[in-house]
């Protein structure tokens, strides 16, 4: 397990306790009532510490290197039911996003979402979770394959930003994630959106517009990430706290807002401290979601959606 700089505390706890334990076996010394004491301090410390994250510990925490990543999440939820499928029928396979059928709870959905690599090669292959606009039409592909079947779009959101190269440019990334955003607003089946982890700018939104879009607790929603938002107001990364803290980036922030429509609880510590949990409870919220959109009629689920991102941004004094 790797551990951020607020998380040391934690870190020097759990080696106390293993040396503990570790003596406890090696010897005839009774470390029962030591490591219970240790484990009791553990707990407490890590209370203290998750209950009062600020804006940008939780920005780090959604880019925990051993964080789950959207295919974590798909063969937890889908098992062996997911088929996945690849190409945008224009120009490649873009490896950042990914996407195909699959099964949640007995129900057939279409999942996309980005995909994050584990380790230098990897990160590589999927280009850091950054979708160029074939991976971004290659989504929109799915999902009016999707729509045309009657099945239920289902996305999940972890990406630093559409990827901003010159050939992405010359491809048209701005206009393919437009053209996402246009013809989700009236996709003709439910759409579900999980921020699960970074969910930045144009990058997030091209997979975002949804009937219900959850974030989990730990993770981030805004139109720019920190570190950038400080290189422009104070030509430096060095305020990129205070930046995280005036972005309003975090989901109790987006929630209140209500730019989101739920926050999805993770474990204590972060959904890397146990997936098993991060997993059904992301599941149960997918469920639940479907279960409030499947019997609304396909004008109704349109005009709803529509509604709902009209009247984002109004604020009265």
């Amino acid at each position: 397990m790797e551990y951020l700089d607020f998380e040391l505390p934690i870190k020097e706890l759990e080696d106390q306790l293993d040396k503990c334990q570790i003596i406890g076996q090696e010897s005839n010394v009774d470390v029962t009532d030591t490591c219970k004491q240790i484990e009791k301090k553990l707990e407490e410390t890590k209370k203290k510490i998750y209950k009062n994250l600020t804006a940008w510990q939780r920005v780090q925490l959604s880019r925990h290197p051993n964080r789950p990543y959207t295919m974590d999440y798909v063969r937890a939820l889908c098992g062996e039911t997911f088929l996945e499928l690849f190409g945008d029928r224009a120009f490649k396979d873009d490896k950042a996003m990914i996407g195909g059928l699959g099964k949640i709870g007995g129900q057939s959905f279409m999942i996309i979402g980005q995909q994050k690599g584990y380790n230098t090669k990897t990160r590589q292959y999927r280009n850091f979770g950054m979708a160029n606009p074939e991976g971004y039409r290659k989504a929109l592909r799915l999902m009016k394959m999707a729509e045309k079947f009657g099945i239920p779009v289902v996305s999940f959101i972890d990406t630093p930003g559409a990827y901003p190269g010159l050939e992405a440019e010359e491809r048209g990334q701005g206009e393919a994630i437009a053209r996402n955003i246009l013809e989700m607003i009236r996709l003709k089946v439910p759409v579900i959106a999980v921020i699960v982890g970074e969910g930045a700018s144009g990058g997030a939104l091209g997979i975002g517009v949804g009937d219900k879009v959850y974030m989990m607790e730990n993770t981030w929603y805004s139109v720019i990430s920190p570190e950038s938002c400080s290189s422009i107001l104070w030509k430096s990364w060095d305020y990129k706290e205070q930046a995280a803290e005036a972005l309003k980036l975090t989901s109790t922030d987006m929630k209140k807002q209500k730019l989101v429509d739920d926050v999805i609880p993770e474990p204590l510590g972060g959904a890397h401290f146990d997936r098993e949990t991060a997993f059904r409870n992301v599941e149960q919220y997918i469920l639940k979601g479907f279960n409030e959109l499947k019997d609304l009629s396909t004008d109704k689920l349109v005009t709803r959606r529509m509604d709902k991102y009209s009247k984002m941004g109004e604020f009265k004094e």
